[in-house]
């Protein structure tokens, strides 16, 4: 299918991809959480799993607070205790009534949440669960001059609509709970197929990339040999429908991304998240077709249908093979957008998510080492200023906020790659956006088309240095998210400093930045000239 882009509408879509660049795990913000003698827990989840009348119910997940003992990591070691309503409700003041052990369920506020332990313990409670007044978790803390801080028992909160409903299964008969917060795997394997998943992306676009401008050259070769004029589109290396960044284009991606971003951001609500899965559908059933066209083309049995065109209104000349393939791409995009909330709906979103992103690379491309370094530069900063500053503008994390889906009933806006976390107790997915893996894709990409125009081996080139420059700086994002207590990181933080740096560096060591910087590609010596000695020049030219 003959395919032209307008670098607009191409940056455009840079700008949506990578509006949402934000791996790792994604929690609530932080509060002011000081630690003081008898008040230095970590704040870890826990949950509360429930049984009425001996038959097994729902089960919540609340958060444990910096006060009182630790709490059971081991689901067989944590005892079944019955659970009753506090009376008064709020744990304020001297319960009406002594427990033997029982577990306490309050109401936040009126007083702090060490009073509501200490008041529970002293009626003989064995824990208490705190019902939040909204609808998230709040981390229980202690004033800095609190000093009685001898509590006894944990305390867990749960938000507003969890613990509305374990108050409504107190009605229904005896209400028994067991509280324990499990161990995370020290490692996660959904992060390591992520980096794989990642890592592979780019390495499909920057071959495809690659042999796409090897077999343009080839067919520039062909017609200069055969002395024809060569066309406009060959100019600079290029083929028909590939675009070229420029400076400005890169420096503009900066404005656009934050734009869009801010949009996201002020617009987050369930109708514009459904705008949002029609418009990724859009570019999943493109990048789809796209891929699966040129992997079926690669069979003599569907070449003949990828060489043979018919004339579609608006679209221009379309393969017969595209026509059908695209039926598919188009059923199997509506059936994910239908039910992308099923548990294993993961799988077509990355499925879409991939193509899109490989189709992207293939189209766009980095002219030279100079355009690459600005646009990298650009998204470094951009990421930088959406996950950490932007915290002191919004008190909140913007690009954070919008990954994880808030104001939404979305787990996280459709532009990421995501897998379940399998061996996790906590399950949850672990996420990266597609701008970590399509811009520094671009300028890996780019490595791999000059190696190929410079005929270098893979060990002399830039294409092994730049994958395991990307990989590297992947692995350490992961790193920084488990020492950061899940926090979201930007990856471009980490990634683009690993592969600007190392082109930059080889490029100085072998003497060759100059091209990279400037060309973006070998100097070649062209074998068509034909070269004419000052005393042939001087003989008449005759023709019969």
């Amino acid at each position: 299918m003959a395919r032209r882009s307008s670098p607009a509408a191409v940056l455009l879509v840079l700008a949506a991809l990578a509006g949402v660049a934000a791996a790792g795990d994604i929690v609530h913000q932080d509060d002011e959480a000081p630690k003081i003698p008898g008040c230095s827990n970590d704040f870890v989840l826990v949950k509360v799993q429930t049984w009425v009348d001996k038959r097994e119910r729902d089960e919540f997940v609340g958060v444990g607070a910096r006060f009182g003992p630790k709490i059971e990591s081991k689901e067989k070691h944590a005892n079944r205790t019955r659970l009753l309503l506090a009376n008064p409700f709020d744990c304020c003041s001297t319960l009406t009534q002594k427990f033997a052990g029982d577990i306490l369920l309050v109401e936040r506020g009126n007083c702090k949440f060490t009073k509501k332990a200490k008041v529970a313990e002293s009626a003989g409670a064995s824990a208490i669960i705190i019902i939040n007044d909204k609808h998230e978790l709040y981390k229980m803390v202690c004033d800095r001059n609190e000093t009685d801080l001898d509590i006894g028992i944990p305390a867990v909160l749960l938000p507003k609509d969890a613990g509305s409903s374990l108050q409504s299964l107190l009605s229904s008969g005896e209400v028994l709970v067991q509280l324990y917060s499990p161990d995370r795997p020290l490692v996660d394997t959904a992060e390591v197929f992520l980096w794989l998943m990642a890592v592979g992306t780019i390495l499909c676009a920057s071959y495809w990339s690659a042999w796409s401008a090897r077999e343009a050259d080839i067919e520039q070769e062909k017609l200069l040999k055969d002395g024809h004029e060569i066309p406009p589109n060959f100019e600079g290396g290029g083929s028909s429908g590939m675009v070229d960044i420029n400076m400005a284009s890169a420096i503009l991606f900066v404005v656009i991304a934050s734009c869009f971003l801010i949009t996201l951001y002020k617009l987050m609500s369930h109708w514009f998240v459904e705008l949002l899965v029609v418009i990724f559908c859009i570019g999943g059933v493109e990048g789809l077709q796209t891929c699966l066209v040129a992997l079926l083309s690669m069979s003599r049995r569907f070449k003949p249908a990828a060489e043979s065109f018919v004339k579609v209104p608006f679209f221009g000349a379309v393969s017969y093979l595209t026509l059908a393939v695209c039926p598919f791409c188009i059923v199997f995009a509506v059936l994910w957008g239908v039910y992308r909330r099923l548990p294993y709906a993961w799988i077509g979103q990355d499925i879409l998510g991939i193509t899109l992103i490989v189709t992207v690379i293939q189209i766009v491309r980095i002219p030279n080492l100079k355009v690459g370094s600005a646009l990298l530069s650009c998204a470094f900063l951009y990421d930088i200023f959406w996950v950490f500053i932007s915290k002191m503008l919004f008190h909140e994390s913007v690009m954070i906020v919008v990954a994880r889906g808030d104001k939404t009933d979305e787990d996280g806006v459709p532009m990421l790659l995501k897998i379940p976390r399998m061996f996790d107790p906590w399950g949850g997915y672990s996420i990266i956006g597609f701008g970590d893996i399509l811009l520094p894709g671009l300028l890996i990409a780019f490595a791999l088309r000059y190696d190929w125009a410079a005929k270098k081996t893979l060990q002399s080139g830039y294409f092994l240095w730049s994958m395991v420059a990307y990989g590297s700086g992947l692995l350490i994002t992961y790193v920084a998210l488990n020492l950061m207590d899940g926090h979201g990181q930007p990856a471009l933080l980490y990634i683009v400093p690993f592969t600007i740096g190392t082109f930059l560096a080889l490029g100085m060591k072998r003497g060759e930045l100059r091209h990279l910087w400037t060309r973006g590609q070998p100097e070649r010596v062209c074998t068509h000239m034909h070269l004419v000695s000052p005393k042939d020049s001087a003989d008449p030219v005759t023709s019969s």
